[in-house]
């Protein structure tokens, strides 16, 4: 069936062919389908990505978010194994209970086992923890010629690894195994800092690396004396404590999209003000994970408040050897152009060799906000801010891109040659379309059924 299927920064509707398997025996025929009948074909799970990496527009896109059965789940060594299309929020359903917490967690529970795989994502420890891709022990990856590959470490051990932060294009991952980390409170630990320029962050963190979860939120319209001014929060799980999958409170909701943008210099510089000076910007004490983790998965449709016209993410890492001075650089050219996001995220990686050949994070600095958009105006700041992560040595994250030239995603990604020899010629997506990588080799000849 044709639908049409928006990305999460909501930047124009794209049209789809259509399959949702409600089983996982019904995954293979119904995407034999689509390859039968418009040649090309992705796997979608939540639609959390920002930019077109999981959209295929030309072609046919199989939902995996009905696939949400858990296979097996070890309680004693914190081993699950699921389907592809369980979310992290179900998950936590079945396991925090028992005093399991998923190793590494990105910044919403509503995105499926088998994107956070594809898109190798990380969080807010990943100094300690990696990604998530290194914590996963096995998965089921479904060819277009209808082979099932089991890849783990030790076995078929280089394509699990093109499939780890390889945005979906090595097939279809029908279930995955994790590894979970023990946990005795679904209660966070936590400390939050207010700083006063950037520089600040830098210092915070290096004398936080005993804290497993560190972040900041930063105000990037301050300028001069109070560049990159915000609040460093660390946090760890809670020695004892109440074991709930849920927070309690409402939940609140955008109800609809306005037909403008809400956040412009005045909303944005008072948001920011607000949010500096507030008496949470210092605070120790304890919350739940939810309230840690995922603080804008309590405002449902959050994405609607960027107007019709939608919204650019932009997050880049660069190296610790630049990263003052290329982060520096990076908020004195957004605040100057009185333009972004009150959700701003900055924080450090750790040096932790990456779990897939495409995987985003790498030693140094990352920085994501998002820009309302404006068309060309906001297409020439963030080319603007290019230069400056091209410069540096770093790179952009695919998840949340839209509009990232081809020429920085080769330049930042050097196993992009041997990841291209494991992609499976059936599969497709707007993003590598714009990146040029149409079309390409595979290794699919020589697999065989495992």
């Amino acid at each position: 069936m044709r639908q049409t299927i928006t990305s999460w920064g909501n930047l124009g509707p794209v049209d789809h062919d259509v399959e949702t398997p409600g089983f996982r025996d019904e995954a293979a025929p119904l995407m034999a389908a689509l390859t039968t009948r418009v040649g090309t074909v992705l796997a979608h799970g939540l639609g959390r990505s920002y930019g077109d990496s999981a959209l295929n527009g030309q072609g046919g896109l199989l939902i995996t978010r009905r696939l949400d059965r858990c296979h097996a789940f070890d309680h004693a060594d914190g081993v699950l194994r699921a389907d592809a299309g369980l979310s992290l929020a179900e998950l936590h359903a079945i396991t925090v209970p028992r005093g399991w917490f998923v190793a590494v967690t990105p910044g919403t529970k509503f995105v499926t086992l088998g994107g956070a795989v594809a898109n190798d994502v990380h969080g807010k420890n990943h100094h300690v923890a990696g990604t998530f891709g290194h914590h996963v022990r096995a998965l089921g990856l479904r060819r277009s010629d209808g082979t099932l590959r089991i890849c783990a470490p030790d076995s078929d051990p280089d394509l699990f690894h093109a499939t780890i932060g390889g945005l979906g294009l090595t097939g279809l991952i029908e279930w995955v195994e994790i590894q979970l980390q023990p946990i005795t409170s679904s209660d966070m630990e936590v400390e939050n800092i207010r700083f006063d320029h950037v520089d600040r962050f830098f210092d915070l963190a290096a004398e936080s690396l005993d804290w497993p979860y560190t972040v900041a939120w930063v105000d990037c319209l301050s300028q001069g004396a109070s560049l990159g001014r915000g609040v460093f929060s660390r946090g760890r799980h809670a020695a004892a404590g109440p074991l709930a999958a849920k927070a309690g409170g409402p939940r609140l909701a955008v109800p609809l999209t306005p037909p403008f943008s809400l956040l412009n210099g005045p909303t944005l510089r008072a948001f920011n003000a607000a949010y500096y000076n507030r008496p949470g910007a210092t605070f120790a004490g304890r919350c739940h994970f939810d309230g840690f983790f995922y603080p804008l998965d309590g405002v449902h449709h959050w994405n609607r408040v960027y107007g019709p016209k939608g919204f650019y993410q932009y997050q880049c890492v660069v190296p610790p050897h630049v990263a003052r001075d290329a982060v520096r650089d990076l908020l004195t050219r957004i605040a100057a152009s009185g333009t972004g996001s009150c959700l701003v995220v900055l924080k450090n990686f750790g040096d932790r060799p990456p779990a897939g050949l495409m995987s985003f994070p790498m030693p140094g600095t990352t920085l994501a906000l998002d820009f309302p958009n404006h068309g060309t105006r906001t297409l020439d700041l963030l080319a603007d801010l290019d230069r400056v992560v091209d410069a540096a040595g770093g790179r952009l994250y695919p998840a949340k891109d839209a509009r990232m030239p081809s020429r920085l995603f080769q330049a930042g990604y050097p196993a992009l040659a041997a990841f291209k020899r494991h992609i499976d010629p059936a599969f497709m997506s707007d993003f590598w379309r714009r990146m040029g990588q149409a079309p390409h080799g595979t290794d699919q000849a020589g697999s065989e059924q495992a």
